[in-house]
Parts: C-alpha cells; sequence; structure tokens
C-alpha cells in the first residue's frame, strides 16, 4: 500500500504537518496548503448572553458540535466567570458530543456527556437521537458556519432551538499556498487531493474564482486527480459543485482517509485518464470506439 511517488495535494490547516507525515510514510510527495482560519469572535457579549441563559436553567439539552468551539467557549466563559461554573451548568442537563473531539475537552472539564454521537459524526445523525427523547429546550454550539438545515430539523420536532457560534471559518491570512495548489491543479500536477472538511473545497474553489481558473480547477478534480473525500458531509459539499468523490475511506479520519487514498490511487488514476481507442484504419470496419462510464 503506497502513493508510490504520486503528487498529493492536502488542503489541511490544523493538523498540516501531521497529514505530511502521514503522505511521507506512504511513499507521497506531499503539498499542503492551509485553507482555512478559524476565527473566535471579538465580540463576546451574546456568548455571555447565552452563558446566562445556561445558567438560569433556559436549556434542557446542549450540542456541542466541535471541540475547537468548545474550546473557545469554554475559555471565553472563564474570563467572565468563575472557571467551574460553566461545568457544573452543564452537569445539570443533557449534554451531547457530536464525535471524539467534544467529548476529549468535555472530559477535561470534568463532564460526562449523556449522548455520543458515533460515526460518521455528521448532524444528521444527531437528529434521530434528539427525537426519541424529550429535551425540546435545545442549545447548539455550532462550527464554522451556521446549519440552517440543521436547527429546522430540530424545530420540527417541536424544539426551541438557539445556535450559538464562537468562531467562524474564514480564508487564512497566508494565501500563497492555496493559490499556488490552483495554480499546480491547474496545470495538472497533483495526482491525489485529500479532502478532510467541507469548507476547504469551498475556500479552494473561491480562490480559483478569483485567479480566473475555477473551470480548470474544476476540470482537474473530475478527470485528472483522484479526489479522496473523509465522509459524508465532504461528499456532499463535493456533489453541490457537481463532483464526485472517487475514495471513501470505511471510518471518516484523517488516518484511515490517508491510507485508502495511497491503496486505491492508482485504479482510480488509471480509469480517469484512460484514452479513448484510437480511430480505426482506413479500409477496416469500425468496430466501435472504447467507452467507459464512471
Amino acid at each position: 500500500m503506497s502513493f508510490a511517488g504520486y503528487r498529493v495535494l492536502s488542503l489541511e490547516t490544523r493538523r498540516a504537518k501531521e497529514i505530511e507525515v502521514l503522505v511521507r510514510k506512504m511513499y507521497g510527495d506531499p503539498f499542503v496548503a492551509p485553507s482555512v482560519r478559524e476565527r473566535a469572535m471579538e465580540e463576546n457579549a451574546e456568548l455571555f448572553a447565552w452563558a446566562e441563559k445556561l445558567f438560569s436553567g433556559d436549556f434542557d439539552m446542549v450540542i456541542f458540535m466541535t471541540g475547537v468551539g468548545l474550546a473557545y467557549m469554554r475559555e471565553a466563559i472563564a474570563g467572565r466567570y468563575p472557571t467551574e461554573r460553566f461545568a457544573e451548568a452543564l452537569r445539570e442537563i443533557t449534554v451531547v458530543s457530536r464525535g471524539p473531539k467534544p467529548l476529549a475537552v468535555l472530559h477535561q472539564m470534568g463532564v460526562e456527556p449523556q449522548v455520543r454521537i458515533g460515526e460518521p459524526n455528521t448532524w444528521r445523525e444527531i437528529v434521530p437521537v434528539v427525537a426519541r427523547r424529550t429535551e425540546r429546550r435545545i442549545a447548539i454550539q455550532e462550527y464554522g458556519k451556521h446549519n440552517e438545515e440543521f436547527v429546522t430539523a430540530l424545530r420540527a420536532l417541536g424544539a426551541i432551538v438557539d445556535p450559538i457560534a464562537v468562531y467562524r471559518w474564514e480564508l487564512p491570512e497566508d494565501l500563497e499556498p492555496l493559490r499556488e495548489s490552483v495554480r499546480r491543479l491547474a496545470a495538472g500536477q497533483f495526482d491525489v487531493v485529500l479532502l478532510t472538511a467541507s469548507i476547504q473545497l469551498v475556500h479552494l474553489l473561491e480562490v480559483a474564482r478569483q485567479m480566473n481558473l475555477e473551470t480548470e480547477v474544476r476540470s482537474a478534480l473530475a478527470e485528472q486527480t483522484a479526489v479522496a473525500s473523509v465522509g459524508p458531509v465532504m461528499n456532499e459539499t463535493l456533489a453541490e459543485y457537481g463532483l464526485t468523490p472517487d475514495i471513501v475511506p470505511e471510518h471518516p479520519r484523517m488516518g484511515v482517509l490517508v491510507r485508502a487514498a495511497a491503496e486505491q490511487a492508482a485504479a482510480v488514476l488509471a480509469r480517469k485518464r484512460m484514452r479513448p481507442a484510437a480511430e480505426p484504419t482506413q479500409g477496416q470496419p469500425d468496430k466501435g470506439k472504447a467507452r467507459h462510464t464512471d
């Protein structure tokens, strides 16, 4: 199982060094272009108002979507209130952890969630869990962008939903690595693209659009590279842009994604880069050109 020297693009930010090491271990040639900046909200008035609601018992359930968001929330609240007050309030209600990252922060706080959402760790797995429970005053710690579909689905269950944002996704301050990835993709200089978060594709195409290279980048993703997607949410975002993942790991984890890409890339590239058969020579019957479908 090896990339065998393939040129591998990753748009990972927080775990950039880790994914570079993983690709090299699989004998790939990595280029890592950080594609997102997580910016904590500069004004915490909304968060403090939310915290007052929590302390007053206005919520039956809090859903934590990300570990980084919960960590930001914990630090901001501790700047105004006693350190333990946030954790004490959470112990009085139902706490939902979407996957392992919020769980790790909750354990640091001494909070044990009543509900843990398993793989593939999307909001779609949360809705049926909530439907089976009685809590209907629900707070959501959002990830880097607002998810109106999730809020609407919970409200359809009769819930009063109070989402709170503590950070937002933005383009990185240094855009040059992302611009270079656009240039190389447009020039056909990557064999594999690893996508671990939807915002990575959004920002890649946004920068490509700014550089007047969006058509070329889309074409490269569709026709020339093996696109490896970490899981269902990433697959949905690809579909929104008219793209289809070539490789999806069994489990939505970065390490598993890299291994799956190393194992399957050669077959994907052989299929995607297949050339049509030559035209029949003069005087010989046309037995039909070679065809293939993806």
